[in-house]
């Protein structure tokens, strides 16, 4: 059965790949990217790869709420229903540290848009449907300080952090929608693949992009994820594993959620 799937950072790396196998497979695939230019280009490439000519693009850039709220909104003018969204897109370095919304990037990009734009997605997505969330084995406990954008990190702190504050939003919301749906699973698709991210932060050429695209695309799609929600899947070890012991803490969980939801009202009514 053709299924509707959202993968925000669809131009490259992972994103791109996974795209393309969902495409082959003869799915319905809604790219996200921030350049209109390169997705274009990137639409016809992947078009012209896979025979299917089922895609749309979906330009926005994930460091503003404002701009993740339209995409939502746009997404909405479009469908009726979804059958998944992959939360993809993340950055290790930004062109500027700080947002426009006066956050770091990272906690903006890699946790905070995805809740934004999961929450805003949900009328579209039954118990049948999925939300995953790409993380990774870098993890570490948050600064709430550094959540709200008061406190500096480095990159690999602020990127650590961020992967964490993602799983925890992940793994709090796929328990509580567990029953009704849709299913939320944040997952560490293998380390060290060959993405930009990868290069930009080690200097490295890395594994394989399939490896990642493949297990997206399983948590999407198959049953071995059927019922997941909530859970954390580590591909380093190819199976569903305790996430950071932060994210098992409810206390800490709560702290983190509740900051993100702070923030985000904050926000809205800033820009009113």
């Amino acid at each position: 059965m053709q299924k509707s799937i959202l993968v925000t950072g669809a131009t490259d790396g992972i994103g791109y790949e996974t795209a393309k196998m969902l495409l082959s497979l003869g799915h319905q695939v809604l790219l996200h990217g921030r350049n209109s230019e390169k997705l274009q280009k990137v639409q016809a490439e992947l078009r012209s790869a896979t025979g299917n000519e089922n895609t749309e693009i979906y330009i926005a850039d994930m460091s503003s709420m404002a701009e993740v709220m339209v995409l939502a909104a746009e997404i909405q003018a479009k469908h009726s229903t979804l059958n998944a969204v992959i939360n993809n897109a993340g950055v290790f370095k930004g062109p500027t540290r700080i947002t426009k919304d006066a956050l770091d990037i990272r906690f903006a990009v890699n946790a905070l848009a995805p809740y934004v734009l999961t929450q805003a997605l949900l009328p579209l997505l039954d118990k049948a449907d999925r939300v995953v969330n790409v993380s990774s084995a870098a993890q570490a406990s948050v600064s709430l300080d550094a959540l709200w954008g008061r406190e500096i990190l480095s990159d690999g702190e602020a990127y650590a952090q961020s992967k964490l504050a993602l799983t925890m939003w992940s793994r709090k919301l796929g328990l509580r929608m567990a029953d009704s749906g849709p299913l939320i699973i944040a997952m560490n698709p293998k380390s060290l693949l060959g993405s930009k991210m990868v290069k930009e932060a080690f200097g490295m050429a890395g594994s394989d992009l399939k490896v990642g695209a493949d297990i997206l695309c399983r948590a999407a799609l198959s049953e071995e994820f059927l019922n997941a929600s909530g859970q954390y899947f580590d591909n380093d070890i190819e199976k569903f594993a305790d996430p950071h012991v932060d994210a098992l803490d409810e206390k800490k969980a709560q702290l983190v959620v509740t900051a993100m939801d702070q923030i985000i009202t904050k926000l809205a009514l800033d820009a009113h």
